[in-house]
């Protein structure tokens, strides 16, 4: 499995013309939900309420309004999706392996822990089947897991864009004219340049920022 990951990787190098973009978010207000939810969710659900599950939602919504990062190339054409498949890259004893949450943007929070849940726990057993990891359209990678700061991505081809999620550290930012400690992750947005411009790429990461800034936008659809 090391060689047939090298193997993608390299070759993902060398087709893609790959760029990354960064943003900072505020982790503030996603943490006070989760903090004064979760014991509740957990007790509906049966799963506890993580911070992949808004970011998968956030990042569904996103790609819904910004198409380009949805597509892929395929010989000359380029091919735009009418549905989000999202790859979520996940360590496991054999090495990193990218199970697919099907139609992420159709799934709620709890469903998209329950489903992650499940994906992870295959991951750690070594049952996950050649299915469970075709056909993404788009990957989320967490290094923060592991305490990093920031890092760049590298597309998991033939998918346009990867994000790279990183380590919520305490600093210094200015809110409401007030210099406070938040709780602030960068994020990475890996992409192909071929297919996707500067400004559909930045728009995307500032939306998903957005919503997780500010969650209720998720709800309302924003």
């Amino acid at each position: 499995m090391r060689l047939r990951i090298s193997e993608r990787l390299k070759d993902s190098q060398n087709t893609a013309a790959m760029l990354t973009t960064f943003q900072e978010v505020d982790m503030h207000n996603l943490i006070q939900m989760r903090n004064k939810h979760k014991d509740e969710f957990f007790a509906k659900h049966g799963v506890k309420l993580g911070f992949m599950s808004p970011f998968i939602k956030a990042s569904a919504a996103a790609l819904e309004e910004i198409p380009a990062v949805n597509a892929v190339i395929e010989d000359k054409d380029i091919v735009y999706r009418n549905y989000v498949d999202i790859s979520v890259a996940v360590a496991s004893p054999r090495g990193l392996v990218v199970p697919v949450i099907r139609n992420a943007s159709k799934l709620g929070f709890a469903e998209t822990e329950q489903t992650l849940g499940d994906l992870a726990g295959k991951a750690r057993d070594n049952s996950l089947a050649l299915e469970d990891m075709a056909g993404g359209t788009f990957t989320i990678s967490n290094g923060g897991v592991f305490g990093s700061m920031m890092g760049t991505p590298i597309l998991n081809l033939p998918q346009s864009a990867i994000l790279g999620m990183h380590a919520t550290k305490m600093r210094p930012m200015v809110v409401d004219g007030e210099i406070k400690a938040r709780p602030v992750m960068y994020l990475a947005l890996t992409y192909d340049h071929r297919l996707i411009d500067g400004r559909e790429a930045v728009t995307f990461l500032c939306s998903i920022r957005d919503k997780i800034e500010d969650p209720s936008r998720m709800l309302l659809d924003l």
